[in-house]
C-alpha cells in the first residue's frame, strides 16, 4: 500500500497519450466478425473536413463513444467506425479564394481532423475509415447511380436553378445573399434558369417512408419527416382553357368546394403561362414572372406576405358547372408542389380570400357550417375553413350533401363523368441530385447523339475527376471548361459522345457510407457480403436532428431502393436513432467566430485532458437538448476526476476497520448507483451518469475515512466504480485499473451485475393518510408486512389524534408506499 507521499500526480496529458498509443498498438478497438458474440453496429454521423474539429463534433461523438463502450462491456461485439464526408462546395470556395486545389485542401484538413479525433480516445476502428472523395469510394457511388438508372429510378428533366447571369454559373443556396437575392461574388441579382438535371424517384417510396414499424426513432424526427413527405388525399380534376382548350390538372384536398372556385391561379413558371397570356397582358405578365422567379419558395409561401398577382387575360372552364373563371398567376403557387395550378375558393381558403378581396374577385360560399345562419360571400371578413361538417350549398345537384360524406360523393361524381378522380399526393419531391460543381462524384453518364444517355459500364468506373483543372473567379465548373475530359466515346455504339459534366449531391455519398465502413478496401462490390450479413443493420445511429428531412430521408430511400434491386436486405438501414442537441456559447448564443464565443477543444484538451472534456460534455446538459458552455463548470468536472484519482490511490488516513453499518451503506449505494447508471447508459441519459458518480464518490471517500478501504466491500466498490466511469473517461479508468494490478484492459471487462439484495434499503418511509389526506410519515423496515404496516400506522401519535377514538372502517396498505385509513 502506498503512503500519502508516494501517490503519483494525476497528469492527464501523459496518461492519455500513453494509453492511446497502447490501444492503437494492441488493436484494442479492432472490430472483426465474431459469431460467438451478439453484434452491435454503432454509427455516428461522419464530419465534413472543414479544417478543425470543433466542440460540436466532440458533443456528438464522445457520448456516442461512451454508449458504444458500454455496449461492448455488456458483451457485444461492437463496430464503431469513422470517416469523412469529403466532397462539397467549401473546398471549391477555398480553391478560388486561396488558389489551392480542392483535393489538397480537403486531404490536408482530413489529416488534421483525424489527429484531433484521436485525442478524444474514442474506440473508432480506424482500419475501417472511409473517405467519400477517395476514388475507391466514389467508384461505388457511381455504380449505385448506374443501378438506379438501369432500374428506372434515375431520370433526367428540366428543373430551375439559381443562376448568376454575370458569373454564368449556378449558385448553391448559401451563395445567394440578402433579401434581394444577389450573387455573393459579384452582387448581381440572381435569377431562376431551367437546366436539364438528374433526379432520383424518391416519390416512389413516399408511402413506405411514412411507416416506422420495427424501428426506434424519436417521435420528433418521425413527425418532421411525416410533415415533409406531406401526404394529402383528395381529387385530381381536369380544367380546360376557354379559348384554345388547353387542358391542365389541379389537385385539391376538398373536391366538395369545386363549385366555389371563382378564379384559377397558375404558378408564374407554369408552362401554360406563355401560351395563354393575351397580347394585352403580355408585358405585365412577363414582368411579374421575372420578379417572382427571383424569390425563394419560403419567401413566396410566407403567410404574412402581401398578396400579388396578374391576370393572364384567359379564362378556364370549371368542369363541374361550365362557368368561365379568370386565370391569374401568383407567386404563392409553386410548380414544386401539386400541379403548379390551383382552383381558388376564396370563401373557404384564407389566402384565396385575401387575393380575391384585393383584386375584386367573387367570393361564393359552398359549404354552410352547421348551426350558423346562411352566409353571404359579399359580407364575409375572412374565409370559413371547410372542416368536414356542415352541408354543401350553391353546388348544383350536390347541394344538400352532408359534409361528412361530401368528399366521397363528389369524387364518385367526378369519376362517373370522367372529369376527375380520387388521388393521393405527397409534398415530397423527387431528389434532384445534379450539382454544377467540380468537387463531387462525377455522374457516370455519357450523352450520345445517337443512343441518348448511356451509363458508363461497370468496368470503366470510376469516372475520375481530372486533377488538371483551372478555377475561374466566377465559380464556373472546371469540368465544363476542361479541354479534353468531357469528350469520350459512346459505350453502346462507339461514336463520339460527351460525359455528363455535373457531379452528384453530396447527400448521395452519405446515403451509403455505413455500408462502405463494412469493408472499405473491398473491390468486388460496394461492400463485402459477409460483413454485411454479420453487421447490418446499424443498431444505433447518432447525430443532429437538423438532418431529419434530408440525409435521414435520403438514406432510408436509398436502402429501400437497394433492397428492391437485390443489393441490401430488410426494410430499414438504422434500427435506433438518437439525436444530440447543440452546445451554445457561454452567452447562450449559437457559437460563431464573429461572436467570439467559440470553444476550442484542442486548448481544452491541453489544459484539462480529454477525459475532463468528455465528462463535462456528458454532464453539463441533457444530451438531446444541449445548452450553454460554462468554463466554471468544466473546472468542477476536473476537480471530480482528481478526487477520484486520490480516492483510489491514496492511502487511508484512518487505519481502523469499518463497522458493519458502514459496509452495508457502502454496498447499498454502490449497487443502487450501478442500477441507475446502467439504465442511464441504455437510455442515453448521460448527464445523470456523471452526477451519480460524483455522489457515489462522496460516500466512498467518507467510507474510506471510516476504515472501509481494508475490506472486500471497498475493493468491490472501486472495481465497479472504475467500470462505470470507463465508457465516459476511458484513459483515467484504464490508468487506475492498471495501477491496482488488474488485468488489461478495463475496456474488455464485462459490465458488473447489480446485487439487488445489497441494493435494497433497510428502511423505507410510508405515507399515512386519513380519508385521503396525508397526516403522517413513518419510517419502517423495508420488508415490513402489510399487517405490521397497518399496526404501526394506527399506533402513530399523529394518527391517533386524527382518529379521535373512532374505529377505522377500512385500512388500505399499498406495500412500500402508503397506508390509507378510511373512517
Amino acid at each position: 500500500m502506498r503512503n500519502r507521499q508516494e501517490t503519483p500526480n494525476y497528469d492527464p496529458g501523459a496518461i492519455e497519450k500513453k494509453w492511446q498509443k497502447q490501444w492503437e498498438a494492441d488493436g484494442l478497438y479492432h472490430s472483426d466478425i465474431d459469431e460467438s458474440k451478439p453484434k452491435h453496429y454503432a454509427l455516428t454521423m461522419l464530419p465534413y473536413p472543414s479544417g478543425d474539429l470543433h466542440i460540436g463534433h466532440w458533443y456528438a461523438m464522445t457520448p456516442s463513444d461512451a454508449h458504444a463502450r458500454f455496449m461492448r462491456m455488456q458483451g457485444y461485439n461492437v463496430l464503431f467506425p469513422m470517416g469523412f464526408d469529403a466532397f462539397g462546395l467549401p473546398a471549391e470556395n477555398a480553391a478560388i479564394k486561396n488558389n489551392i486545389h480542392p483535393k489538397v485542401w480537403t486531404y490536408k484538413n482530413i489529416d488534421r481532423m483525424r489527429t484531433q479525433m484521436k485525442t478524444m480516445g474514442a474506440m473508432f476502428d480506424w482500419r475501417r475509415e472511409a473517405i467519400s472523395a477517395d476514388p475507391e469510394y466514389y467508384r461505388w457511388t457511381q455504380w449505385f447511380f448506374t443501378q438506379l438508372f438501369r432500374n428506372g429510378l434515375a431520370y433526367r428533366k428540366e428543373s430551375p436553378v439559381d443562376w448568376c447571369p454575370n458569373c454564368n454559373t449556378t449558385l448553391a443556396r448559401e451563395q445567394v445573399w440578402g433579401d434581394d437575392r444577389h450573387c455573393e461574388r459579384c452582387d448581381t441579382p440572381v435569377i431562376k434558369k431551367n437546366l436539364v438535371q438528374w433526379f432520383f424517384r424518391t416519390t416512389n417510396y413516399a408511402e413506405e417512408l411514412l411507416y416506422y414499424d420495427g424501428i426506434d426513432w424519436p417521435e420528433t424526427v418521425r413527425l418532421l419527416q411525416t410533415n415533409w413527405i406531406g401526404r394529402s388525399t383528395g381529387a385530381n380534376v381536369t380544367f380546360k382553357t376557354a379559348v384554345e382548350g388547353h387542358q391542365f390538372d389541379i389537385f385539391t384536398t376538398r373536391p366538395d368546394t369545386l363549385w366555389g372556385a371563382t378564379f384559377m391561379v397558375l404558378a408564374p413558371e407554369h408552362e401554360l403561362v406563355s401560351k395563354i397570356t393575351t397580347p394585352a397582358q403580355k408585358d405585365e405578365v412577363e414582368a411579374y414572372v421575372e420578379q417572382a422567379l427571383r424569390q425563394t419558395e419560403i419567401q413566396r409561401e410566407a403567410t404574412d406576405k402581401e398578396k400579388s398577382g396578374v391576370f393572364t387575360g384567359e379564362y378556364a372552364i370549371n368542369p363541374v358547372n361550365g362557368e368561365q373563371i379568370p386565370i391569374w398567376i401568383a407567386d404563392y403557387v409553386l410548380t414544386t408542389y401539386g400541379t403548379g395550378a390551383i382552383m381558388a375558393v376564396p370563401a373557404h381558403d384564407q389566402r384565396d380570400f385575401e387575393f380575391a378581396r384585393k383584386f375584386g374577385l367573387e367570393v361564393r360560399v359552398v359549404i354552410q357550417p352547421s348551426g350558423v345562419e346562411p352566409i353571404s360571400g359579399d359580407e364575409m371578413t375572412e374565409a370559413i375553413p371547410a372542416k368536414g361538417d356542415g352541408v354543401m350549398v350553391n353546388s348544383g345537384e350536390m347541394s344538400g350533401t352532408p359534409g361528412e360524406i361530401a368528399i366521397q360523393k363528389v369524387n364518385q361524381w367526378l369519376e362517373e363523368r370522367g372529369i376527375g378522380h380520387a388521388e393521393t399526393q405527397y409534398r415530397l419531391r423527387d431528389w434532384l441530385i445534379s450539382r454544377q460543381r467540380y468537387w463531387g462524384a462525377p455522374i457516370p453518364m455519357v450523352h450520345c447523339p445517337k443512343c441518348g444517355s448511356v451509363p458508363v459500364p461497370d468496368h470503366q468506373l470510376p469516372v475520375l475527376l481530372p486533377d488538371d483543372v483551372e478555377w475561374k473567379p466566377t465559380g464556373e465548373s472546371p469540368l465544363k471548361l476542361h479541354p479534353t475530359w468531357r469528350f469520350t466515346t459512346c459505350p453502346t455504339c462507339g461514336g463520339e459522345a460527351e460525359r455528363d459534366t455535373d457531379t452528384m449531391d453530396t447527400f448521395m455519398c452519405s446515403s451509403w457510407y455505413h455500408l462502405r465502413y463494412l469493408s472499405p478496401k473491398y473491390d468486388k462490390g460496394p461492400f463485402d457480403p459477409k460483413e454485411y450479413d454479420y453487421w447490418m443493420p446499424v443498431d444505433t445511429y447518432t447525430g443532429g436532428i437538423e438532418h431529419a428531412n434530408m440525409h435521414l430521408i435520403y438514406t432510408r430511400f436509398f436502402h429501400k431502393a437497394c433492397r428492391d434491386m437485390g443489393i441490401t436486405e430488410g426494410h430499414e438501414p438504422m434500427m435506433q436513432l438518437r439525436n444530440q442537441g447543440m452546445v451554445l456559447g457561454e452567452d447562450g448564443e449559437k457559437m460563431s467566430k464573429s461572436r467570439g464565443n467559440t470553444v476550442p477543444p484542442d486548448e481544452l484538451v491541453q489544459k484539462y485532458g480529454a477525459d475532463t472534456v468528455r465528462a463535462y460534455l456528458i454532464f453539463f446538459s441533457r444530451w438531446n437538448q444541449g445548452g450553454p458552455w460554462s468554463y466554471s463548470g468544466i473546472e468542477g468536472t476536473s476537480r471530480w476526476l482528481r478526487r477520484v484519482w486520490a480516492m483510489v490511490l491514496e492511502a487511508p488516513q484512518n487505519s481502523g476497520s469499518a463497522n458493519e453499518r458502514t459496509i452495508r451503506n457502502l454496498r447499498r449505494k454502490v449497487h443502487q448507483t450501478l442500477a441507475s447508471i446502467t439504465r442511464d447508459y441504455e437510455n442515453f441519459e448521460f448527464n445523470t451518469i456523471i452526477s451519480s458518480l460524483m455522489e457515489l464518490s462522496n460516500l466512498m471517500i467518507q467510507s474510506k475515512q471510516d476504515g472501509a478501504s481494508a475490506t472486500r466491500a471497498w475493493d468491490e466498490a472501486v472495481d465497479i466504480y472504475l467500470k462505470m466511469m470507463a465508457p465516459v473517461t476511458p484513459h483515467i479508468a484504464e490508468e487506475l485499473w492498471a495501477g491496482l494490478g488488474k488485468p488489461y484492459s478495463i475496456h474488455t471487462q464485462y459490465w458488473p451485475k447489480v446485487d439487488n439484495e445489497a441494493a435494497a434499503e433497510d428502511e423505507i418511509t410510508l405515507v399515512v393518510q386519513v380519508n385521503g389526506k396525508v397526516r403522517d410519515k413513518i419510517v419502517v423496515p423495508a420488508d415490513i408486512s402489510d399487517a405490521d404496516a397497518e399496526k404501526t400506522a394506527l399506533t402513530s401519535d399523529a394518527i391517533a389524534r386524527h382518529l379521535e377514538g373512532k374505529t377505522p372502517r377500512k385500512v388500505i396498505v399499498i406495500p412500500g408506499r402508503l397506508v390509507n385509513i378510511v373512517l
